[in-house]
């Protein structure tokens, strides 16, 4: 992913609800491109932007570092393509370079196809909770 994907990172998104900025988007690849703990990939079909995945390595007291999977997301006329799939490998191939064996992904409760996606390439779902946020 590069600055020249802002547009289509943002196409994309709305289509799963999330209305972003040009401006924020373009701020977060720049920040993901000079970053060596995260990744973004485009995936293209017929010259298009069809699809995106974005990871970052993540580090917590209380476990190994693992990569998490922060972002996924394939336009919805071109689903069911093997896209979706092939921007994973992507990111197992770059937790394998990092040396880093596991991959999470967090999933909106409401989202059962991207449930059954992930279960159907090697995903096991390990638990449930709620998320909560503070605006300061």
């Amino acid at each position: 992913m590069t600055i020249e994907h802002v547009n289509d990172v943002r196409r994309l998104s709305e289509q799963l609800g999330y209305p972003v900025s040009e401006v924020q988007i373009e701020t977060n690849i720049k920040e993901v491109v000079f970053s060596q703990n995260h990744i973004a990939f485009v995936a293209m079909y017929d010259q298009k932007v069809v699809g995106w995945i974005y990871a970052f390595r993540a580090l917590l007291i209380e476990s190994k570092p693992f990569i998490e999977i922060s972002g996924l997301i394939v336009d919805e006329n071109y689903r069911n393509k093997g896209i979706g799939k092939t921007l994973v490998e992507k990111i197992k191939e770059w937790s394998l370079e990092k040396a880093i064996n596991e991959v999470r992904v967090r999933s909106n409760i409401l989202r059962d196809k991207a449930h059954l996606f992930y279960l159907n390439n090697g995903f096991t779902g390990i638990k449930q909770q709620k998320v909560f946020q503070m605006h300061l």
